[in-house]
């Protein structure tokens, strides 16, 4: 089916092209959604005849999301979820979950504005990318961990996890554990251990 787009759509195309896509795709988002109308003589010259209004509408929200997007940088957001001690989650972190995660914050954000092919299946450091705009968007940081602290040692080893989406994750008991480690390797003994390592006995 051909449609011409009301909007950019990633790896489809910009505003105004005419674009081949699966029917299925045309009558269940695009269509729906308002992000594209059937390429039919009469809608090509409705097109063409409000371009200058759709392009202005446009421009528009793509300031408003602009100033949204504008908010978000920089920002890190923490969910805390139950998990095993492998880190799998009792259940899953989805893209409504960081949406509100984010609006908690008092940013007006939606689910859809979240880009995440997969739900989030374990602890860890992520970045979720959001789009309140097919032309604006912004990366974030997302903390999922089984607790405040756990979330602070995450954020301590600073390291994000695999591509965002993918089940396998590395285990948060991992993560601490080579925290602790490299601390113990790092702080001096005490008077009294060094003492014994070299095996003598500190003076009365």
């Amino acid at each position: 089916m051909d449609v011409i787009l009301l909007e950019r759509i990633e790896k489809l195309g910009n505003l105004g092209d005419v674009v081949k896509v699966k029917a299925g795709f045309a009558r269940n988002f695009l269509l729906p959604e308002k992000k594209a109308l059937r390429a039919t003589p009469d809608n090509i010259k409705y097109f063409e005849s409000q371009k200058v209004a759709i392009e202005e509408a446009n421009r528009q929200k793509r300031a408003a999301a602009g100033d949204v997007a504008g908010g978000l940088e920089g920002q890190a957001f923490t969910l805390i979820r139950q998990a095993g001690e492998s880190g799998q989650l009792y259940g899953s972190v989805s893209a409504r979950d960081i949406a509100q995660a984010i609006k908690e914050r008092g940013v007006a954000i939606e689910r859809k504005h979240v880009m995440l092919d997969h739900p989030i299946k374990a602890v860890g450091l992520y970045e979720a990318r959001i789009m309140p705009h097919p032309e604006i968007s912004v990366t974030v940081r997302i903390t999922v961990a089984r607790s405040d602290e756990e979330a602070e040692i995450l954020a301590k080893r600073g390291v994000l996890g695999a591509a965002l989406g993918e089940a396998e994750r590395r285990s948060a008991r991992e993560i601490v554990e080579e925290i602790e480690a490299a601390e113990a390797a790092t702080t001096p003994p005490a008077e009294g251990e060094a003492a014994e390592a070299a095996g003598t006995t500190p003076a009365a």
